[in-house]
């Protein structure tokens, strides 16, 4: 997988304590929870994964050329997300 890692999600990662191998085992092992279709320049989803017993959401973006664009990472808030963090709460 030919991870590019925009500017945004590298400040993100390095705030979050999130490293990229926690970046790359999201996109290989997770669940994909939504669907961007409408984002530019490429349609986009956001993925959730565990590392251990932390849940991390990742957003990205597959180009025609064969990378995977990252363009954030975090760790879902549990007052705004059900406890599976695959859902957003009502």
């Amino acid at each position: 997988m030919n991870l590019v890692f925009r500017s945004h999600a590298i400040k993100r990662m390095f705030e979050r304590g999130i490293t990229a191998e926690d970046v790359r085992q999201v996109l290989m092992t997770g669940k994909t929870i939504m669907d961007y279709p409408q984002d530019t320049p490429y349609p986009s989803c956001l993925k959730m994964g565990w590392r251990g017993d932390r849940p991390i959401h990742v957003v990205a973006a597959n180009t025609d050329e064969g990378e995977t664009i990252v363009i954030t990472a975090y760790e879902p808030d549990p007052a705004i997300w059900e406890p599976n963090f695959e859902r957003k709460r009502q």
